[in-house]
């Protein structure tokens, strides 16, 4: 059995891969199953170093889950407040507020620390200002 080294490149990543692959059935308790969870958490460190895996935007995980469970905006009302505040939320006018985020944390059951996230929002056009006349 090759001696288990730190994951310093790619190929000794791809190397851990293929290992990880041949041991993936290794039965529970023994000295293969010990080396594939050692193998695992090696290239979870690695992978987090090297692919971190950004949080995901806070509007984008509302329409998933909307998505997902079949939700409508009627159905966002009781945590976003009006239709209308739910599609300015939605279309990105107007940011999730704390007591929003904590509805949505306590009634559908979503991640605060992925609701916080900060994330692009319009902002609304103002008329221009009429230019100063100096004399």
């Amino acid at each position: 059995m090759k001696t288990i080294r730190p994951i310093h490149n790619e190929e000794d990543y791809e190397t851990a891969l293929a290992e990880i692959e041949a041991l993936w059935d290794a039965e529970p308790g023994t000295a293969e199953a010990d080396r594939l969870e050692v193998l695992m958490t090696l290239v979870e460190a690695y992978e987090a170093e090297h692919y971190p895996i950004p949080a995901p935007d806070p509007i984008e995980l509302l329409l998933h889950v909307m998505e997902a469970r079949g939700l409508t905006r009627r159905d966002l009302e009781p945590y976003l407040g009006s239709r209308a505040r739910v599609s300015e939320v939605l279309n990105r006018r107007r940011p999730l507020s704390l007591e929003m985020i904590r509805k949505l944390q306590a009634g559908l059951g979503l991640p605060a620390d992925v609701l916080v996230q900060p994330y692009p929002v319009q902002v609304r056009s103002t008329r221009p200002l009429a230019p100063r006349l100096s004399f």
